[in-house]
């Protein structure tokens, strides 16, 4: 028998079974453990480890990887596993690090949990064990049902891509969703809406964390992760589903042609600061995997604004984000990224950012299976770094563009001096994403988007001035405090008249409009297609109720709305001058008339953009508080193909049924937008 066979391999790193062997091999990293004790454990009995290996520094550990192998026959039909790792507090390099006595302690590497219903954050940030919360399965390929990916192949989207942000269990966890009962906020409850993700025309499912997250933080958003591994159990099935579940969804939305990306935090974990839970990596590897400054060891350097941050510039915590990424595009089949905080990636050690070329992007570049994946970032972080656009170290990555939200809300809202800035954003932004020689960059990098999760919803939006977040429990006081909203006369819906209902959907069609004509690659939340509203809640981080699931009901309420979404979807994807490379000579910039009114009192701007084989576009914006009588400055024919302000199926008209501008004068109605089409030759 090898060396290895008998002290194990240090790679890879987690628990994998060694079919040649018929044996279980475990790598965990610890560099400055003093012990680590392997502790294993049935299905039936999750308390008392019937398996227990202190593993010998001299034989079972290389460099910083402690590692062993357990057979078959001494494995005993154990299912899951843990760690006891022990050392100082303080390394004789002087370098502070955190053992706390007595904890079972999780894999960061682990490929599924196990969530008894004992489980207990409370132990997990006192002292003493963690017996009875959440622990490791193993990864023996008899102890899960084999998955067939059949012929699935990645959709791949470019001039089409219309992201859809979805919370799993948000988007069909209402009664009303009409899916299966018992897959109502799950996985399989996601399939059973695949066919309206189509009817919609988005191309793109961008899912809020799915990684397992904690429990009992009332973290219904998924931004508190425990395991990077580990699809989330709480939108399965049952215990062990959840790897399939995950994996049936996958499959089912690239049936569809719908590409997979997840939202994935990388910049901190569940475990928080000093007063935080202990649950596997504070407790195996404190410094190596955590920004600490200074003695006590416990003392966390704090950018994501959840209590730590992990350590980006060091090679062991890359190695994990990278096998991590690298797993879920290998065994789970996802089609790209979208990370959380991402400037927390270019943080060194000492917390400072590093402005030349920081390790872990240049490593996800040139990795086979990760450089075709799309990347999208979430460019700052809690720490007051913001990087959108060039200053990204991710030079061919995607980014959500919180100018152009703001931007065109404000805009929309009727700010002044508001025109310059709407140029910019509708073009392309290129005053962030240069196309130059020395800058590179493409329009399509700008992921466009008016609302998220983060935030008001769009039809709160044009309902609320002020955030309405009381049943957080912060005193009104999280959340941002300027959403750059307005309610269009009364804040919510109690006492709204039909006048202000009237405006308020006109307000969204606005939006959607400015969303799906500018350059650059649209986003929208879930929801928005049907004015979902939270009650002006900006922030509903911990309501896993009624206040953020989807109330499918407004979908039948709001037809027109939904419908207008759809339309302006396929116009979308017909028009493909609407998301090209930047547009240059093909557009023309005017005013009501043919000058543009750059002046701070203008709320008014057009454009025509032509070069399109299908037909050239003239863009009237009126977002003043009166009518205004736009001039079209280019020769005819043109046809009205949108205005928002008109109702039902004369806001959009659908292919075939446009109606010939009689003259080049049109009145464009208070806060509303109106689009000609002129055909190709």
């Amino acid at each position: 028998m090898s060396w290895r066979a008998h002290e194990g391999s240090p790679s890879p790193l987690g628990c994998t079974w060694v079919e040649e062997h018929q044996a279980y091999n475990f790598g965990l990293f610890s560099r400055h453990a003093d012990g680590v004790k392997l502790q294993l454990y049935r299905a039936d009995d999750l308390m008392h480890p019937v398996y227990s290996l202190r593993m010998d520094p001299l034989i079972n550990k290389s460099d910083d990887i402690w590692h062993c192998r357990v057979s078959a026959e001494e494995a005993n039909g154990a299912v899951a596993y843990s760690y006891h790792v022990d050392g100082s507090e303080e390394y004789p390099s002087g370098v502070n690090v955190l053992f706390p006595w007595g904890k079972e302690l999780l894999d960061p590497y682990a490929r599924q949990l196990f969530i008894p219903e004992a489980f207990d954050r409370a132990a997990a940030i006192g002292p003493g064990s963690n017996r009875g919360k959440a622990m490791m399965a193993q990864m023996a390929p008899q102890s899960e049902e084999p998955f067939d990916w059949g012929d699935d192949c990645c959709p791949s989207h470019e001039h089409h891509l219309v992201i859809y942000e979805i919370h799993v269990k948000g988007f069909t966890g209402n009664l009303n969703s009409g899916v299966n009962g018992f897959d109502a906020g799950c996985y399989l409850g996601l399939i059973e809406k695949i066919p309206y993700l189509k009817d919609l025309g988005v191309t793109c499912v961008e899912l809020m964390p799915v990684y397992q997250f904690e429990l009992q933080s009332q973290n219904y958003w998924g931004y508190m992760p425990v395991a990077f591994f580990s699809p989330h159990s709480g939108f399965s099935s049952g215990a062990g589903a959840a790897k399939n579940e995950f994996r049936r969804m996958v499959k089912a939305l690239h049936e569809a042609h719908i590409e997979v990306v997840l939202d994935v935090v990388y910049n901190h974990t569940a475990e928080a600061g000093a007063d935080g839970p202990c649950y596997g990596m504070k407790g195996i590897a404190n410094t190596s995997y955590y920004l600490t400054s200074g003695s006590p060891p416990d003392t966390y350097l704090d950018y994501s604004g959840c209590g730590n941050t992990l350590n980006c510039g060091n090679r062991n915590t890359r190695r994990m984000f990278m096998d991590s990424l690298r797993y879920w595009v290998r065994e789970m089949h996802v089609d790209g990224f979208r990370f959380d905080l991402a400037s927390v990636f270019a943080r060194k050690t000492d917390g400072t950012i590093d402005t030349g070329d920081p390790p872990i992007f240049a490593e996800i570049a040139a990795d086979p299976d990760l450089g075709h994946v799309r990347l999208i970032a979430e460019p700052w972080d809690a720490g007051g770094a913001y990087q959108l656009g060039k200053n990204f170290p991710g030079l061919s990555w995607f980014q959500w563009n919180g100018c152009f939200r703001d931007d065109v809300k404000r805009f929309v809202r009727a700010e002044p001096n508001m025109v310059p800035a709407m140029m910019t954003r509708l073009y392309g932004s290129d005053d962030l994403f240069p196309g130059d020689v020395r800058n590179s960059r493409h329009p399509y990098q700008s992921i466009n988007y008016i609302a998220s999760h983060d935030g008001l919803t769009m039809y709160d939006t044009v309902s609320y001035n002020e955030r309405h977040n009381m049943a957080n429990g912060s005193n009104n006081t999280d959340g941002c405090s300027d959403n750059i909203s307005w309610n269009c006369g009364v804040e919510g819906d109690e006492g709204a008249t039909p006048e202000i209902m009237t405006l308020r959907r006109r307000q969204v069609k606005n939006f959607a409009t400015i969303l799906m004509l500018s350059n650059g690659t649209p986003m929208m939340r879930m929801g928005d297609e049907f004015m979902q509203s939270q009650q002006g809640n900006s922030n509903p981080w911990n309501q896993d109720n009624e206040t953020t699931w989807l109330d499918w009901s407004r979908l039948e309420q709001n037809k027109d709305i939904f419908r207008f979404y759809k339309q302006l979807i396929a116009f979308r994807n017909h028009h493909t001058i609407c998301r090209s490379r930047f547009w240059r000579e093909d557009i023309r910039w005017y005013g009501v008339g043919p000058n543009i009114d750059l002046a701070p009192h203008s709320r008014s701007l057009a454009y025509c953009l032509s070069g399109s084989k299908k037909a050239d576009l003239y863009v009237m914006m009126n977002m003043f508080w009166e009518d205004l009588t736009f001039e079209i400055q280019e020769p005819g024919p043109w046809m009205l193909k949108i205005d928002t302000a008109e109702e039902h199926s004369d806001d959009i008209v659908e292919d075939g049924r446009e109606v010939l501008l009689d003259s080049s004068t049109v009145q464009v109605k208070a806060r509303s937008i109106v689009v000609a089409i002129r055909p190709a030759n």
